[in-house]
């Protein structure tokens, strides 16, 4: 995640599982998963670059045999706890090197904090080595400078005698550069009661259809970028990467 490192993956990972439930990912992951079999039937070994705090294992793991790589120690400890039965590395994506190849590798929106072309290269790379001849890569960016809009939006839950709420506002203050800013505004009810508030700003890159299609290209893989349909989000602003590696 460049050099940075956001209060969530950090000191208030303990949080994630409520401010990220492991149901908001199953409608994303049965999409994640019919395309990693559509584009490679016989996919049995995963590699997840940036699994954060494993909600999309939490759900991929009944069908493939997982590896799953983080950047940050403290969510790597959030996901062994909902995933034991996975490898786990504490690793960056853009220089990791496990010293095996996956018949398929996934990084979800991880892939957003690769704020440079130099990081996007470097992840993709990564992405490449380890994937086999004809395997798979599925990378899924929140946006493209193409379909990137700023926006608001809240959500959070309740777990463990512990809430969350959060305002999430997306904007970019340069068009004319590759980054843009998600602020988050997080409202923490402990067990005891006491409420506290923390703010926490993530940089993320962004970088067109064409830029990803060239480097993908450039690096050994045959790509196309896959319309994604998901019932909570506006048509023709999701999509993925998907890569075939010859």
């Amino acid at each position: 995640m460049s050099d940075q490192h956001p209060k969530l993956y950090r000191e208030l990972a303990s949080w994630w599982p409520i401010f990220s439930d492991r149901s908001d990912y199953e409608e994303e992951a049965s999409i994640f998963k019919k395309l990693i079999k559509t584009n490679c039937p016989e996919a049995q070994s995963l590699l997840e670059l940036g699994s954060g705090g494993g909600n999309n294992a939490s759900h991929l793991k009944a069908d493939f045999t997982m590896t799953l790589v983080d950047l940050s120690p403290e969510m790597i400890q959030e996901s062994e706890k909902v995933n034991p039965e996975c490898d786990h590395v504490v690793a960056d994506m853009r220089t990791v090197r496990l010293d095996r190849t996956f018949d398929a590798v996934f990084i979800h929106d991880a892939i957003m904090y690769m704020r440079t072309r130099k990081d996007l290269e470097l992840a993709i790379t990564t992405a490449h080595i380890h994937c086999k001849s004809n395997g798979c890569a599925l990378i899924v960016p929140d946006a493209f400078t193409d379909t990137f809009t700023s926006k608001t939006s809240h959500g959070g839950h309740d777990k463990n005698g512990r809430s969350m709420r959060y305002l999430e506002w997306d904007y970019d203050a340069d068009p004319g550069d590759s980054v843009f800013a998600t602020d988050f505004a997080y409202l923490l009810r402990d067990v005891d009661g006491t409420v506290r508030c923390e703010y926490d700003r993530h940089e993320m890159g962004l970088f067109s259809r064409g830029t990803w299609l060239e480097m993908m290209k450039e690096i050994g893989f045959q790509a196309k970028i896959v319309p994604l349909q998901h019932s909570e989000l506006e048509s023709g602003t999701y999509s993925a990467v998907v890569g075939i590696k010859k």
